[in-house]
C-alpha cells in the first residue's frame, strides 16, 4: 500500500494529469473549430453539472428513499459521528438513513442541501457496531477531503469532450461532405479524449477511497481491523442479496458515492454465516486477482476488494 504521503502525491498528479491532458487537447481543438463554438460548449457543460451538483442530494434522497435521522431514534450513531468529527477537527454532517436492504454508505451533499452522511437499512442490520463505526470513519473521510466537489469538478473535463465530439458527430449530418469529413474526424479525436480522461477520472476516485480508507483506520480506534472486516462483510452480503435475485443495478445511479460498489461484487468464496469476522476477511483475501479483475478495477470507481483489504492489513 501506498503511504499516506505517496498517495497524497498519487492523488495530486492523477488530477494534475487530468487538468494538464484537458488543457492540451482542449487547446488543440480550439485551433481546428475557432474559441466561439468551444466557448459555447464549455459553458453548457459546465452549467449542466453545476446545476446537478446543487440539485444531486434532492435526486439522490428521492431514489435511494432516504430521511433524516433524528438523534432520539440512534443516540449511539450519533455518538460515533460527534466522536470522529472531534477527533478530525470538523463539523457534525446530518445523518441520513436510506431505506435500501444492500449493506453500504455514502457521503454527500451540496450548499443548498449542506453535509450529509447515509447509512443503508442493511448496513445497520448486517454489521457490528464497530464495524459501522468504521464505515461512517470513511465517509467522513470523503467529506473531509471535499472528495464530492473534487469528483465533480474532475468529471466535467471529460464530461466537455463527450460533449464537443457528440455535437460534432450530429453537425456532420448537416454539412457538405468535406466539411462533414473534418467534423467526423474532430468528433471522434473529441470522444477518445474522452475517453482517456474517464480512466484518469475512475483512477482518482480509487485512490480517493484509499485516502478516506485510511483517514478511517487513523481516527478510528483499531479502524483498519473494523474498515475489513466491515468491507468483507458488506460485499459477502451484497453477493447473497444478488444471488437471491436483488436487483444490483437499481443502485448504480450513484454508485460512485458508496463505500462499496455495487456493481462490482465478485464472486466470493462461500461461507458460512457463523464464519467469525477475521475468518471472513483471511477467505476474501485468499483470493487471487485474476486478469478479468484487473480490468475490471481499471473500469471501477472503486479498488478492488482483495487489494483494499490488502492495503488495510498494513495498516493495522
Amino acid at each position: 500500500m501506498l503511504s499516506l504521503y505517496k498517495l497524497q502525491l498519487s492523488m495530486l498528479g492523477t488530477l494534475a494529469l487530468i487538468i494538464g491532458a484537458s488543457t492540451l487537447f482542449l487547446a488543440f481543438l480550439l485551433s481546428l473549430m475557432g474559441i466561439a463554438n468551444i466557448v459555447a460548449l464549455v459553458s453548457l457543460v459546465v452549467f449542466f453539472n453545476l446545476i446537478q451538483w446543487l440539485i444531486a442530494p434532492k435526486l439522490i434522497n428521492f431514489m435511494y428513499h432516504v430521511r433524516e435521522i433524528k438523534e432520539s431514534e440512534m443516540p449511539g450513531l450519533y455518538s460515533i459521528v460527534r466522536r470522529i468529527c472531534a477527533k478530525a477537527n470538523m463539523s457534525m454532517p446530518k445523518l441520513m438513513l436510506a431505506k435500501i436492504p444492500i449493506p453500504n454508505a455514502f457521503a454527500y451533499g451540496s450548499p443548498l442541501t449542506g453535509r450529509m452522511v447515509a447509512v443503508t437499512e442493511g448496513l445497520l442490520k448486517e454489521l457490528e457496531e464497530e464495524e459501522v463505526e468504521a464505515v461512517i470513519g470513511h465517509e467522513l473521510g470523503h467529506l473531509k477531503h471535499r472528495d464530492v466537489q473534487i469528483m465533480m469538478f474532475a468529471s466535467v473535463l471529460p464530461a466537455i469532450f463527450y460533449f464537443i465530439g457528440y455535437s460534432l458527430m450530429l453537425s456532420s449530418a448537416y454539412g457538405n461532405r468535406r466539411e462533414a469529413g473534418q467534423l467526423v474526424i474532430i468528433g471522434a479525436i473529441s470522444m477518445a479524449i474522452y475517453w482517456i480522461l474517464s480512466l484518469l477520472v475512475l483512477a482518482l476516485s480509487r485512490l480517493r477511497e484509499y485516502y478516506a480508507d485510511s483517514f478511517s483506520a487513523r481516527n478510528v480506534s483499531d479502524g483498519a481491523r473494523k474498515l475489513s472486516e466491515a468491507l468483507a462483510k458488506i460485499v459477502m452480503s451484497s453477493g447473497r442479496l444478488k444471488a437471491k435475485g436483488y436487483d444490483i443495478g437499481s443502485l448504480s445511479a450513484f454508485k460512485a458515492l458508496f463505500i462499496s460498489d455495487p456493481d462490482r461484487i465478485q464472486d466470493m468464496i462461500e461461507v458460512s454465516r457463523s464464519t467469525s469476522d477475521t475468518a471472513l476477511v483471511e477467505k476474501v483475501l485468499s483470493k487471487p486477482i485474476t486478469l478479468t479483475d484487473k480490468i475490471l478495477e481499471i473500469l471501477s470507481t472503486h479498488p478492488n476488494i482483495v487489494k483494499r483489504l490488502r492495503a488495510l492489513r498494513e495498516l493495522y
